[in-house]
C-alpha cells in the first residue's frame, strides 16, 4: 500500500508525552485517508490539515530557503492586495506553488456544475501552460488533462489538505489509473475556501504533482502550499467583490436610464384640453415601474385617457409599458373606437410578453359634450364625483359597467366596450392603479388607503373647489402619508374634470 510521506522513526519524537496528541498514521493506511501530519504536533503547533492556521508552519530552519519562501509569500500577498486582474494573478500564484515545492506542474481546479472539477489554471515549470490545457474552456481542459482525481476529489469533499508519495507501480494503481499512467511519484493538494463557502465545502483545490522519484513533499512544503492557497482564495473573493461592485454600478446606471426614459414617455399634461381640465401623478415603486398613463387628443375634439398597469415592477415591466404606450398612440390615430384599439394592443403584447405577465388597462374616450365610452381590461374601477349630487360613485357593475380580461391572458380575445356614460358640468373622474388603494400603514399592515380613502379625499377636494392637478397631487400625498412614503407598488392616477 502507498505510504504517507515523511514518516520519521526518530525515537525522540516517540518518547514525547502528549496525552492528547493524534496517533501516528498506520503505515498500511491509504495516504488519501491518512492524516496529513505524520508526527504529534509540537507545543502550540496546528495540525497540517488545519488550513486556517497552517501558514505559520512553513519555516524549515534553513535561512536561505526560508528567506525565499517568505519573499514568495509576500509577493503573493502584494499581488492579491494590488491586482484587479484575476487571471494573471492566479497564474502567478500557481507558478509560485510549482517553484517553491519543486513540483513539475500545478493545477488550480474549481468546483463546476454538479460538483465536477474543472481546471482554471494549469502551469508547468518555467511558467508555461501544461499541454492539454485550454484557457477559458474548463470542460475541454477537463477532458484532456490527467491528474489524480481521487486525491483532488478527496480534498474537495473533506476540505482537508493531503499529500502522498508513491514508491511503486502497484501503489500507483491503488491511487488511481491516472497516477499509474502519468508515473506520478508525489502529489499534494489543498482546498480553496472563501467566506461565502460553508465549512468543508471548498470552492476548489490547488494541486501539484511530480514524476521524480526523489521528489517528496515535506510538511513545510504542505504548509507553504496551503498558505498560497489561502491567498488564491482571497484573490478570487476580492475579484468577485470587485465584479459585484461593477455589476451593481452597471445595474444602477441601467435603472437610472430606464427611469429617465420612462419619465420622458409620460406625457406633459396640459391643464386643459377643450372643456376638460387634467391632472396626473406617477411614482414607481423602484427606479422604473410597470404603471403608465397617457392622454391623446383626437379628431373632432375627442379626448382619450389611458391608465395601465403591467404586473410586477422594474425594468422588465417598464419595457412593456413603453411598448403599450407606443402601440396605443399608433392605433388611436387610425382605429375608430376603444374596443378595436384594445383588441389590437392585446394581440401585439401577447406575442411579446412571457408567460405569467399581463397588463391591466383602462381606456376612456370622451366626446366634447362629456359623453364617454370605456374599455376596462381587468383594471381598477374609476371613481366619479357627481357635482349635482355632491357625492362620489364608483363606476362598477352597480352602474352597469363590467370588466374584461387583462391583456396577455388570451391573445385572440375580442374586447368590447365595458361602460358608457357622461360627465356633467363640474363632474370629476379619477382613473388610478391599484398601487394607490393598496398603499398600507407600515405599523398596521391591515390598514389600507383603499377605495374609502380615495373617495373621502376626492369628496373633500372636490367640495373645496380644487382643480385636477391639485386633486391628483393631494390624493397621492394622502396615500403616501399613510404608508410613510413606502411603496410596495407603483402609484398612478389621472384626473379629468368637465368644465362648469
Amino acid at each position: 500500500m502507498p505510504e504517507a510521506i515523511g514518516r520519521l522513526g526518530a525515537p525522540m519524537f516517540f518518547k514525547r508525552k502528549k496525552p492528547k496528541a493524534p496517533p501516528l498514521p498506520d503505515p498500511l493506511q491509504d495516504p488519501e485517508t491518512a492524516p496529513v501530519t505524520d508526527l504529534p504536533p509540537a507545543e502550540g503547533e496546528a495540525l497540517a490539515g488545519d488550513t486556517g492556521a497552517i501558514s505559520t508552519m512553513f519555516l524549515s530552519g534553513d535561512s536561505g530557503r526560508d528567506r525565499n519562501r517568505v519573499e514568495l509569500l509576500l509577493g503573493a500577498i502584494a499581488g492579491v492586495s494590488e491586482s484587479r486582474d484575476l487571471e494573471p494573478l492566479l497564474k502567478d500564484i500557481v507558478d509560485r506553488s510549482v517553484e517553491v515545492t519543486g513540483a513539475e506542474r500545478g493545477l488550480l481546479l474549481m468546483r463546476g456544475a454538479g460538483g465536477a472539477l474543472e481546471p482554471r489554471v494549469a502551469r508547468g515549470r518555467g511558467g508555461i501552460d501544461v499541454a492539454g490545457f485550454a484557457p477559458g474552456d474548463p470542460k475541454a481542459s477537463a477532458a484532456q488533462l490527467r491528474f489524480s482525481t481521487s486525491i483532488a476529489r478527496r480534498v474537495l469533499d473533506t476540505g482537508q489538505a493531503l499529500r502522498a508519495t508513491v514508491s511503486s507501480d502497484s501503489e500507483a494503481l491503488e491511487l488511481g489509473r491516472s497516477v499509474f499512467d502519468l508515473k506520478l511519484r508525489a502529489a499534494m493538494c489543498v482546498p480553496l475556501s472563501s467566506g461565502r463557502e460553508a465549512a468543508g465545502d471548498p470552492l476548489g483545490v490547488l494541486y501539484v504533482d511530480s514524476r521524480a522519484a526523489t521528489r517528496q513533499f515535506s510538511q513545510s512544503d504542505l504548509s507553504f502550499f496551503a498558505a498560497l492557497a489561502q491567498h488564491i482564495s482571497i484573490a478570487m473573493e476580492n475579484a468577485r467583490l470587485h465584479l459585484d461592485s461593477l455589476e451593481k454600478l452597471r445595474l444602477e446606471q441601467s435603472l437610472e436610464l430606464a427611469s429617465a426614459i420612462q419619465r420622458d414617455l409620460m406625457p406633459e399634461l396640459p391643464e386643459a384640453s377643450g372643456d376638460f381640465a387634467l391632472g396626473g401623478f406617477f411614482r414607481p415603486a423602484e427606479r422604473a415601474g410597470g404603471d403608465f398613463y397617457d392622454v391623446h387628443t383626437l379628431k373632432k375634439d375627442r379626448l382619450s385617457l389611458v391608465v395601465g398597469d403591467v404586473s410586477g415592477h422594474g425594468i422588465g415591466p417598464a419595457l412593456i409599458t413603453a411598448a403599450a404606450q407606443a402601440g396605443l398612440r399608433s392605433y388611436m390615430r387610425v382605429v375608430p373606437g376603444t374596443a378595436p384599439v384594445v383588441t389590437l394592443l392585446n394581440q401585439d403584447l401577447s406575442e411579446r410578453m412571457e408567460d405569467g405577465r399581463f397588463v391591466t388597462l383602462l381606456v376612456a374616450l370622451f366626446e366634447p359634450d362629456g359623453r364617454f365610452e370605456m374599455v376596462n381590461a381587468g383594471h381598477a374601477d374609476p371613481m366619479i364625483w357627481r357635482a349635482d349630487e355632491a357625492k362620489v360613485v364608483i363606476l362598477s357593475e352597480k352602474e352597469g359597467a363590467r370588466r374584461e380580461l387583462a391583456l396577455g391572458m388570451i391573445d385572440d380575445h375580442e374586447y368590447g366596450v365595458t361602460a358608457t356614460g357622461a360627465l356633467g358640468p363640474g363632474d370629476i373622474m379619477v382613473l388610478y392603479s391599484d398601487g394607490l388603494t393598496e398603499a398600507r400603514d407600515l405599523e398596521a399592515p391591515d390598514i389600507l388607503f383603499g377605495e374609502d380613502g380615495l373617495a373621502a379625499e376626492l369628496e373633500r377636494l372636490a367640495k373645496s373647489g380644487a382643480r385636477p392637478r391639485e386633486i391628483a397631487s393631494e390624493i397621492a400625498k394622502a396615500a403616501l402619508l399613510l404608508s410613510k412614503d413606502s411603496r410596495e407598488d407603483d402609484i398612478t392616477l389621472l384626473v379629468v374634470q368637465r368644465a362648469q
